[in-house]
């Protein structure tokens, strides 16, 4: 009975038009931002913070990059852990070179650096479609680590092949301690989360999803193909850039180009298929997904008092994991964002039996 829409009218268009047009809606989103922004600061602890939220907050950001690509475009890419490490490597370098530059505006840098690499990668994506684009992009990870192993210009000629983020500080605030950092990712993830919404509502999402739909058809109708397949890129590799400067500056501290391997670009691809393909909040759910449920499998046994070695508990975890992985595929290949949405549409119902 709480999720009934009795009695909310739309008198106008821009209140039908409204990312959240269901009062409920509007006020839970309301009362999570309340709990992010405000409760959890002042009980988390410092693991939490390190270990889980900013991992997730970064990961969810880099997750909604790659689902614009792949879920509202349908063009498949394994080359994400590659434009996250342009993001990073361009952020680094720019704040080496300029170091009185801003941090955000060095975050910012780095997605444009992205965006330029993955419109490069991009252009093959106007020939080709499917395993064979996924392979294109697969290349774009394999060259991007060779680049930054090899050419010491881009790790500021650091003899280990690993570079170290510098203190940092926006507009004159210090961003050192676990809570700053944490207000400073979670700010920038609300920030695009909003305007990844709002872009797949608009006429570009549109033209995404409908390439995404049947791409000779959407040619017919009008869509130019060559500019939705680019722009899908561009804004996914622009977010998935910027998410790639937070990991580095913000959750790693130092890094080198294995932090941004092929391991990486699989991890978001399974968070966008588990979390759902063609929605925001699907991209949050996998992020969560993928890095709670490992933490919980590895508590388990002590929490059950079952004595196991640490490389069995760890060869349990990767075995069950997957298994879960290929339930949740099975029950719902839509993701968790499609079951949310089923549950919500029981609540409508409830406890009608229609």
């Amino acid at each position: 009975m709480l999720y009934r829409e009795n009695g909310q009218f739309k008198a106008t268009y821009v209140a039908d038009q409204q990312i959240f047009p269901i009062r409920q809606d509007r006020v839970f989103i309301v009362l999570v931002l309340l709990f992010a922004f405000v409760v959890v600061p002042m009980f988390a602890s410092e693991y939490l913070f390190r270990g889980i939220l900013i991992p997730f907050l970064i990961l969810a950001l880099a997750a909604i990059g790659l689902n614009i690509l792949v879920g509202y475009c349908g063009q498949i890419s394994l080359g994400t852990g590659a434009f996250m490490a342009v993001g990073a490597y361009a952020a680094y370098n720019l704040i080496s070179r300029v170091p009185e530059v801003n941090l955000i505006v060095a975050f910012l840098f780095g997605g444009a650096c992205a965006t330029l690499a993955g419109v490069v990668f991009g252009v093959p994506s106007l020939r080709i479609k499917g395993l064979y684009l996924a392979v294109a992009t697969l290349a774009a990870q394999f060259f991007v680590d060779w680049l930054f192993q090899r050419v010491p210009y881009l790790t500021n000629y650091s003899t280990s092949g690993s570079i170290q983020a510098p203190s940092m500080s926006v507009f004159g605030f210090p961003v050192s301690e676990p809570v700053e950092r944490y207000y400073l990712v979670l700010v920038i993830v609300c920030a695009f989360a909003y305007m990844a919404k709002n872009l797949v509502r608009g006429h570009i999402g549109r033209e995404w999803m409908a390439i995404r739909d049947m791409d000779v058809a959407a040619a017919v109708i009008g869509i130019r193909p060559v500019y939705a397949k680019l722009t899908a890129f561009a804004v996914s590799s622009f977010i998935v850039g910027v998410a790639g400067a937070l990991w580095g500056f913000i959750h790693l501290g130092a890094w080198e180009s294995a932090a941004f391997d092929i391991n990486r670009s699989f991890q978001l691809l399974f968070m966008v298929i588990i979390g759902g393909l063609g929605s925001i909040l699907g991209s949050f759910f996998g992020a969560a997904f993928i890095i709670i449920v490992p933490i919980v499998l590895n508590q388990i046994p002590a929490w059950l008092g079952i004595p196991l070695s640490t490389a069995l508990i760890t060869h349990l975890e990767f075995m069950i994991f997957g298994a879960l992985i290929v339930f949740f595929l099975i029950a719902e290949p839509h993701g968790l964002a499609r079951l949310w949405s089923i549950g919500k549409e029981k609540l409508r119902l409830w406890p009608f039996p229609h």
